[in-house]
């Protein structure tokens, strides 16, 4: 057979039976392949949203710069007048990178009742990948886009007597990475049953607040009422603010005296817990959150 212009035609592929060949399908979907793509297609949505949200990012900047040097600044002649001269926005700053990582986190998590409001958690949700590729994707989102504005904070350091120090600067980041982590999987887990923005913003002020204000991020734990210092031991919180404090103390100039009276770490009846164990239950309970939002989000709509 031959076409018009004389060049011989390409025969179809046969079978040995003569019936054409059917190139093999394959299912997208069920593969650990599809699930990484899933998860970074998710993780990258996040960080475009927050890239051209600069709104967001001035607006989410006035509170901690607020607390760091109004209150900082109102708060600071309380120990300034004492013998050691201690500047209380040095002690303040943790606090303020847990503040900005607690509000950012959980704010992260408020896209997903939006995006059930306007139809396009179903699209997600019949995606074929599984549901916990697009949690974790979800979560790793969160917890970068936090991690991102605590960082810009971070550059504030040298004006409240904070060194910049590149272990200081890395342990803080790696200290909001995990916090934002797990601040995030608990925002997605109360999101993911949330269908009006408004439910989601009540909650969620009802959980941030209380956990900001009993975490120590802007008082310190010791020589606490009973009532208060069971309060701040139970707050998760508490376990993250210590750790980027006691990063802070550990560059920083402060006399023994003063240093047990700030009391950077939490005692659960007088011991001491080790940083390791602190770092270990923000790790420990990000992933609990995980696995809880994960049960909650495989549940049928």
């Amino acid at each position: 057979m031959s076409t018009a212009a004389g060049t011989p035609a390409t025969p179809a592929a046969t079978t040995p039976a003569g019936q054409l060949s059917i190139p093999e399908s394959r299912i997208t979907g069920g593969r650990l392949r599809d699930d990484f793509r899933g998860m970074n297609v998710v993780w990258r949505r996040e960080l475009i949203r927050f890239a051209r949200n600069r709104v967001r990012i001035i607006t989410a900047l006035v509170q901690p710069v607020l607390f760091l040097f109004v209150l900082g600044t109102g708060l600071s002649p309380v120990l300034k007048g004492g013998p050691h001269g201690f500047d209380f926005k040095t002690f303040l700053f943790p606090g303020i990178l847990g503040m900005t990582v607690l509000f950012t986190a959980m704010f992260s998590a408020i896209s997903i009742v939006w995006d059930r409001e306007f139809g396009f958690m179903r699209e997600m949700l019949v995606a074929p990948v599984r549901r916990s590729a697009l949690v974790v994707g979800k979560c790793a989102g969160g917890a970068t886009v936090a991690t991102l504005q605590g960082a810009i904070i971070i550059v504030l350091a040298g004006l409240v007597g904070v060194p910049y120090s590149p272990t200081l600067i890395l342990t803080l980041l790696g200290e909001m990475a995990l916090t934002a982590f797990g601040v995030t999987a608990l925002g997605v887990l109360i999101a993911a049953r949330m269908s009006q923005v408004e439910s989601f913003q009540f909650v969620m002020q009802l959980l941030v607040l209380p956990m900001f204000f009993l975490s120590g991020a802007v008082f310190p734990l010791a020589d606490l009422p009973q009532w208060l210092a069971v309060l701040t031991r139970l707050d998760p919180l508490s376990y993250a603010i210590a750790p980027m404090r006691t990063a802070v103390f550990e560059h920083i100039q402060v006399a023994p005296s003063l240093l047990k009276t700030l009391e950077p770490a939490i005692t659960w009846d007088g011991w001491r817990v080790p940083l390791g164990l602190e770092l270990g239950l923000i790790a420990a309970a990000g992933i609990g959150l995980l696995v809880a939002a994960v049960a909650q989000f495989s549940r049928p709509e």
